[in-house]
C-alpha cells in the first residue's frame, strides 16, 4: 500500500500546482527558436532550492516535459525544430501546416506527447533497475554502432533520393568536425578563427537550415500568408482522439522506442524520434506519403520524443548517469537538494524516487488541456499574420534566439550563413534533416570510435571490440537492414507495378 501513499503526496496542491505551472512555463519556453529544454531549465532551477526535493524534482520534470512538447510549436508552424529533439516533427508536420491542416497538426502532437509521456512514465516506473542495467551495457563502441544506425536511417527520411540524402549527412558529419576534436582537443577546419574553435553551434544550425529557407521561399512566394491550402480555422476534439486511436498501435510503438533509446545516456529525443519515424514509414502501406503531411509521421515522432523523458530518468536516477542534458540539470538539482542518485535510490529514498514517478505522469496528463489550448492560440496567431509582419516576426526571433545562447553575435552569423548554404542546397534537392542528424550524431560517432580504438588497440584485439560484441553485432544487423530496404522497397514496388500492367 505504500505505492498509494506515493500517489497521494504526488496529489497534493503543493505538486500538482508547481506540475501545472512548469508544463506552462516549459511549453511556453520550448515553442521558441533557440531557447531549449536545457536552457528552460537551466534558467529556472535556481527557483526549485527552497522547495521540498520531491516537489523541486516534479516542478523540473513538468519543465522538461512542457519544453519539449513545446518545440513542436515552431516545428509544425514555421518549420523550425524548438528542440533538436523535434527535428523529425518537420517531416510531416510543417507540410500539414501548407496544407492548411496546422490546427489539426498541433492537436494531435499534443495527444501524441501525452500518450508518449505516459508510456515512457510508466515504463520508468515499472523496469527502471532492469532497463537500467541493460543500459549499463553500452559501451563506446555501441555508440558507435548507434549513432552510425542513426546515420544510415536518413535514408528513410530522403524524399525520392537516398544518395542526396547520405550526401547530406556526409556534410553534416564535415560540419561536426569543425573545432576542437571531442577526443584529444586537436584544432580542426578553424582557419585561424577563434569562434570556430567552440564547432559549429548546434542550435543556431537548427535555426539557420531549418527557418531561413522558409523565410525566403515565403518571400519569393506570391501567396499574401502563409498556406498554400484552404485553411481549418478549428478542429474538433473527437477528430483528433479518433486519428490518435486509429495509431494506438503507432504510439504504443513510437513510445516503447522513446523509451529504450531515452535510456541509453547521452542518445537522446533526436535519434529517437528518427527511429520511430523509420519504423512506421517502414511498415507503411503508403510510404510515399510521408514528408508530405501523413498525420502517423508526426504521431510517431512526437511520441517518441515525450517518451524520452521516462527513459532518460532510468540511468538518471537508478545509476546516477544523466541521459540527457536536460536530465543532467536535473540531477545537479537534486544533489543540491542533499538527494543522491544510484542503486540505493528507490531503498533509501523511495518516497521521494516515487512520488517524483508519479508527479511525471501528473505532469504529463496536465499537458493535454495545456497543449491543446495554447497549441490553438499559436496557430491562430501565425495563420492570422500577412507574410508582412510574419517573415520579419520569425526571423526577429531566429537573430534574438541564435544570440541568446551564449550572448555572441558570430552565433548570428553562423545562423544566417549556414541559413543561406540550406537555402542554395535546398535548390539542388538537399533537405536540411540530414545535415543537422549528421552534425548531432558526429561527435557521438567520433567518441565512441575513438574510444574503441584505444581499449581495442590497448587489448590486442581492435577488429573484436568493434565486431566480436553481442549488442554490437544486432546494431550492425539494423544497419544493414535500414540500408537496403529503400532498395528493396524500390524494387517491390516496381514489381507490383508491372504485374500491374
Amino acid at each position: 500500500m505504500e505505492i498509494l501513499a506515493y500517489l497521494a503526496a504526488a496529489l497534493t496542491f503543493e505538486n500538482l500546482l508547481y506540475a501545472l505551472v512548469g508544463v506552462v512555463l516549459g511549453t511556453a519556453i520550448g515553442a521558441l527558436p533557440g531557447l531549449t529544454a536545457t536552457m528552460a531549465l537551466a534558467v529556472l532551477v535556481p527557483f526549485t532550492f527552497t522547495m521540498a526535493p520531491a516537489s523541486a524534482m516534479i516542478a523540473l520534470g513538468a519543465i522538461y516535459t512542457g519544453a519539449l512538447y513545446g518545440g513542436a510549436y515552431s516545428a509544425i508552424l514555421i518549420n523550425t525544430p524548438g528542440t533538436p529533439s523535434a527535428i523529425a516533427t518537420t517531416f510531416d508536420g510543417f507540410p500539414l501546416t501548407r496544407k492548411g491542416e496546422g490546427s489539426f497538426a498541433v492537436s494531435l502532437a499534443c495527444v501524441s506527447s501525452v500518450a508518449g509521456g505516459l508510456i515512457g512514465g510508466l515504463l520508468l516506473l515499472m523496469l527502471a533497475p532492469p532497463l537500467a542495467t541493460l543500459a549499463l551495457a553500452f559501451g563506446p563502441v555501441e555508440y558507435f554502432w548507434i549513432a552510425l544506425l542513426g546515420l544510415t536511417l536518413i535514408s528513410a527520411i530522403s524524399e525520392g533520393n537516398v544518395l542526396k540524402g547520405l550526401i547530406g549527412g556526409c556534410i553534416g558529419l564535415l560540419l561536426s568536425m569543425v573545432g576542437a576534436a571531442v577526443m584529444g582537443g586537436d584544432l580542426r577546419f578553424t582557419f585561424g578563427t577563434p569562434h570556430l574553435v567552440g564547432g559549429v553551434e548546434m542550435i543556431s544550425a537548427l535555426i539557420g537550415l531549418y527557418c531561413i529557407p522558409i523565410l525566403i521561399d515565403l518571400v519569393a512566394e506570391p501567396e499574401r500568408g502563409l498556406f498554400t491550402g484552404k485553411r481549418t480555422t478549428h478542429v474538433p476534439l473527437r477528430r483528433t482522439l479518433k486519428a490518435s486511436w486509429d495509431g494506438k498501435v503507432n504510439l504504443l510503438r513510437s513510445g516503447a522506442i522513446g523509451t529504450l533509446v531515452g535510456a541509453l545516456p547521452g542518445a537522446g529525443g533526436s535519434i529517437a524520434s528518427l527511429v520511430a519515424y523509420s519504423e512506421v514509414r517502414r511498415s507503411s502501406r503508403q510510404p510515399e506519403k510521408f514528408g508530405k503531411g501523413a498525420p502517423e509521421g508526426l504521431q510517431a515522432t512526437e511520441s517518441a520524443n515525450s517518451a524520452t523523458v521516462g527513459g532518460g530518468f532510468i540511468p538518471t536516477l537508478v545509476l546516477g548517469i544523466p541521459g540527457t542534458p536536460p536530465d543532467a540539470v536535473i540531477l545537479a538539482a537534486v544533489m543540491v537538494q542533499g538527494v543522491r542518485t544510484g542503486p540505493e535510490l528507490f531503498s533509501s529514498h523511495a518516497d521521494i524516487a516515487y512520488t517524483f514517478i508519479f508527479g511525471l505522469l501528473i505532469a504529463t496528463i496536465f499537458m493535454f488541456p495545456v497543449g491543446l489550448v495554447l497549441g490553438r492560440w499559436a496557430y491562430n496567431i501565425v495563420a492570422d499574420l500577412p507574410k508582412a509582419l510574419l517573415v520579419p516576426t520569425v526571423a526577429f526571433m531566429c537573430v534574438i534566439g541564435s544570440f541568446a545562447i551564449h550572448n555572441n553575435i558570430n552565433d548570428v552569423r553562423m545562423m544566417v550563413v549556414l541559413g543561406v548554404f540550406g537555402w542554395l542546397m535546398s535548390r539542388l534537392g538537399f533537405g536540411p534533416s540530414p545535415i543537422v542528424l549528421g552534425l548531432i550524431l558526429g561527435p557521438i560517432a567520433e567518441q565512441g570510435l575513438v574510444q574503441g580504438f584505444l581499449i581495442g588497440g590497448a587489448s590486442g584485439n581492435v577488429l573484436g571490440m568493434f565486431f566480436g560484441r553481442p549488442i554490437s553485432l544486432v546494431i550492425i544487423l539494423l544497419i544493414l537492414l535500414a540500408l537496403a530496404y529503400p532498395l528493396l522497397f524500390r524494387r517491390s514496388r516496381r514489381g507490383n507495378y508491372d504485374a500491374s500492367e
